[in-house]
């Protein structure tokens, strides 16, 4: 199959009517802020020493932003360089036909083999202070998608230097006592790249896939027994794939678009679970405090764990429910913050947490992420 090329087509006519009104866009946007609202062209009286020194040209540009155009403008240029050159902006790099990768995988960073060692060490002393308090870690780190689906990159440059980053960083884990969960070979060993093509996250299958690795793991530890309950089986069913818009195409501003015009979008089943009720569970000493029910395993991470049915699949796999607390955005510690400092870990602490991590996450500038660990010493 060819794969050099992953733009809808040179549509140069079409790109070329876009930016046409883009200009005459512009234009009337500049005329109605002028005329209609009255804007200032200028805040003072312009003379020829304020031209020289650039004072007046920058109130000009100044008075202009202020017109209704330039965030709409902004979208047209995005849609119309996508459309004669495939160009996505800055973010975001197109691959093979309908593929999309998120740039920031792909961009190593200053510093960042200390930053990744200095977080292997933030996560064995968390381990350490969760075990004195009865809690099991662990850990599960998402391959970047630029490395899972290789063969969809095409042209899309990865740097030799990040390839060896998950490696060394489940294997520091390891050495330090830390249970980890190695996600690359279960994603790898999908019929399919076990993610989406037009969006960052996993689709089904590899949420799936990774769910179902992750429970196996979890049922393995020691205090397996008491962390998984109470017990919860889930009825699956399968739904029909729908369409979806990924993040990606959002990212890049070109969403606005119509569907023709765009990568071809995802096709997604939307699986339904429902939770079997279990009449033959044997009353416990629990039931009298009104503890039963409450969950004992909590999830810390980030959007993966917040898209295509992970969590649903994870309940599924440990046939319990999970305490869902990971973020949008949370990056590498950003759930944990929040959820050590919360009155939930406070009062109703669990006895497994899962925390799942974005590969791309390990090496990136170090902010403050120390708060996390006073936090839980604090608890």
């Amino acid at each position: 199959m060819d794969k050099t090329s992953s733009r809808p087509g040179p549509r140069y006519a079409l790109a070329g009517c876009v930016m046409a009104i883009v200009l005459a866009a512009g234009l009337l946007s500049n005329g109605y802020g002028l005329l209609v609202e009255q804007l200032p062209l200028t805040r003072h009286a312009p003379d020829w020493p304020g031209f020289l020194d650039g004072r007046v040209t920058a109130e000009i540009a100044d008075t202009l932003a202020k017109t209704p155009l330039p965030a709409g403008s902004a979208s047209l240029e995005r849609g119309a360089s996508w459309l004669a050159v495939g160009d996505l902006g800055p973010r975001v790099r197109q691959g093979c036909p309908d593929w999309l990768f998120l740039a920031d995988e792909l961009e190593p960073h200053a510093g960042g083999d200390d930053a990744l060692r200095t977080r292997a060490r933030e996560v064995a002393d968390l381990r350490t202070r969760l075990a004195a308090r009865g809690i099991e870690l662990l850990v599960a780190t998402v391959p970047d998608k630029s490395r899972i689906a290789a063969s969809e990159r095409c042209g899309v440059y990865r740097p030799a230097a990040l390839e060896g980053r998950l490696r060394e960083w489940n294997g520091i884990l390891q050495a330090s006592g830390v249970r980890t969960v190695d996600l690359e070979p279960v994603l790898r060993g999908l019929p399919v790249p076990g993610f989406l093509r037009t969006d960052t996250h996993w689709n089904e299958a590899g949420a799936e896939a990774a769910a179902g690795a992750i429970a196996a793991a979890a049922r393995a530890l020691p205090s397996a027994a008491e962390a998984l309950k109470p017990h919860q089986a889930f009825a699956i069913t399968r739904g029909q794939p729908q369409p979806l818009a990924g993040d990606l195409i959002r990212l890049a501003g070109i969403d606005w678009l119509p569907a023709p015009l765009l990568p071809a979008l995802d096709q997604e089943p939307r699986t339904t679970f429902t939770p079997v009720a279990d009449t033959a569970a044997p009353a416990t000493e629990d039931d009298l405090f009104g503890d039963a029910d409450l969950p004992r395993v909590a999830l810390i991470g980030t959007s993966y764990s917040r898209n295509s049915n992970f969590v649903p699949f994870l309940e599924a796999g440990l046939q319990t429910r999970v305490v869902n607390v990971a973020r949008d955005g949370g990056e590498f510690a950003g759930a944990a913050q929040a959820y050590f400092k919360s009155e939930e870990f406070r009062d109703t602490p669990p006895r497994l947490i899962v925390w799942e991590i974005p590969e791309r996450s390990l090496q990136r500038p170090l902010d403050g992420e120390t708060d996390i660990w006073e936090a839980a010493a604090a608890r």
